[in-house]
């Protein structure tokens, strides 16, 4: 309606913004190098440049995860505790890294695995209920701790720095029987342990010293008592920076009972969205071309965040093909970007132009500002919010669903 004023207070701050972005997976390096060069080097200018959406936030999976051709680790040599056959594989340095090599752009690039090596695990396989063998302090947890610190020292080989690691992908998943791709299991009193054994000191005596460690990077659905358990823990929480959430189970876990509860109870650590995406669920069809309604969800989800002190959002997989894939257990989902790889074309999807309206005008260093409607919107489904930028500017997005 008309008469609707949203008026902007900026002696109210709040959050500070960490950035926007999409994840390299395998898949999404697969599909963007089947392109012609033209084509690669648009779809990469259409994310990550000033004439595209001015992506600054890169997630990486460390080694493989569902989106790849088939499961891997950086040393699938069994009990090779000093991590001498540890290597980059192809996908790293083929795909992964000549995909980062493109962009111009300084990026904040972040890690995650999936899992570890088999002979690292009670289930001796990469899916599957199982954890890290033994407990943390011991030879298979510190092992673990090492791998990050190689993986990191290889990448850099590459010239490619990371700002941040998460302790690990969903650690929930492989507490679940019969996981169907690569896991490995923490509860929360496990992944505190091992950060404040392993992990953390590994990172804290390499030369990566000043990278930030994310802890949970699980549906917010663990929280606040996920953060509470690691970040109560003095030894744990020294070496954490903030606290990773995906949103697959958002509709089963209220940001006010969970991300709300966690940023008073620990407001010095960030909180950031780490994945999502659309068509994960097994009711959702995978791929619907042009599909307004999938942008909108974007939205309502990146702006349900930023309104609850959460610091930035990063989608899944960059690009995937038609049926949403490559993925070697056919867990097919949408992506904003579709790659047609038989014709050398792709596709930019309303959920692409919905990322643009956040990432391209809220840049990394914007805060979050007061914004007070004249009066609720009934009628009218209007959601919205508002960041003073570093150069002084005010910007405020507004979604009419």
């Amino acid at each position: 309606p008309a008469d609707l004023v949203l008026t902007v207070d900026t002696t109210q701050r709040y959050q500070k913004v960490k950035g926007f972005g999409g994840s390299v997976t395998d898949a999404a390096a697969i599909n963007i190098l089947s392109l012609p060069e033209t084509a690669q080097d648009h779809l990469l200018r259409s994310y990550f440049s000033e004439e595209g959406l001015e992506y600054n936030l890169v997630r990486l999976p460390m080694a493989s995860c569902d989106f790849s051709l088939h499961a891997y680790t950086y040393d699938d040599v069994p009990f090779d505790y000093e991590l001498t056959h540890f290597s980059l594989r192809d996908e790293d340095t083929k795909l992964k890294a000549s995909a980062l090599a493109m962009s111009k752009q300084p990026l904040s690039l972040y890690a995650s695995p999936w899992t570890s090596p088999t002979w690292m695990k009670t289930s001796e396989s990469f899916v599957g209920k199982g954890t890290l063998k033994g407990q943390a302090g011991d030879k298979y947890h510190k092992t673990w701790a090492n791998y990050f610190v190689r993986f990191l020292d290889e990448y850099a080989k590459y010239n490619l720095t990371f700002w941040a690691v998460t302790a690990e992908n969903e650690p929930s998943a492989g507490l679940i029987n019969n996981y169907p791709f690569q896991c490995l299991g923490f509860t929360a009193e496990q992944q505190r342990d091992f950060i404040a054994q392993d992990l953390g000191p590994a990172l804290a005596n390499s030369s990566h010293r000043h990278i930030q460690l994310i802890i949970l990077d699980d549906n917010r659905l663990h929280l606040p008592h996920w953060a509470k358990v690691v970040l109560e823990d003095e030894k744990a929480a020294r070496y954490v920076h903030g606290i990773g959430i995906h949103w697959y189970l958002d509709f089963i876990g209220p940001i006010q009972d969970t991300v709300v509860p966690t940023h008073e109870l620990f407001p010095d650590y960030f909180i950031l969205a780490t994945e999502a995406c659309i068509g994960a669920h097994f009711w959702e069809r995978d791929v619907i071309l042009g599909c307004w309604d999938r942008g909108n969800q974007y939205s309502h989800s990146i702006l349900t965040n930023l309104n609850h002190f959460v610091a930035g959002w990063t989608d899944w997989n960059l690009a995937l093909d038609l049926e949403g894939g490559p993925n070697w257990v056919k867990n097919y989902v949408d992506s904003p970007v579709i790659v047609d790889t038989s014709e050398g074309i792709f596709y930019k999807q309303p959920m692409f132009y919905h990322m643009g309206h956040f990432s391209k005008f809220i840049p990394e260093g914007s805060q979050r500002v007061g914004l007070v409607a004249s009066k609720e919107s009934k009628k009218v489904d209007l959601e919205y919010t508002a960041f003073l930028r570093p150069d002084g500017a005010v910007v405020v997005v507004v979604l009419n669903r």
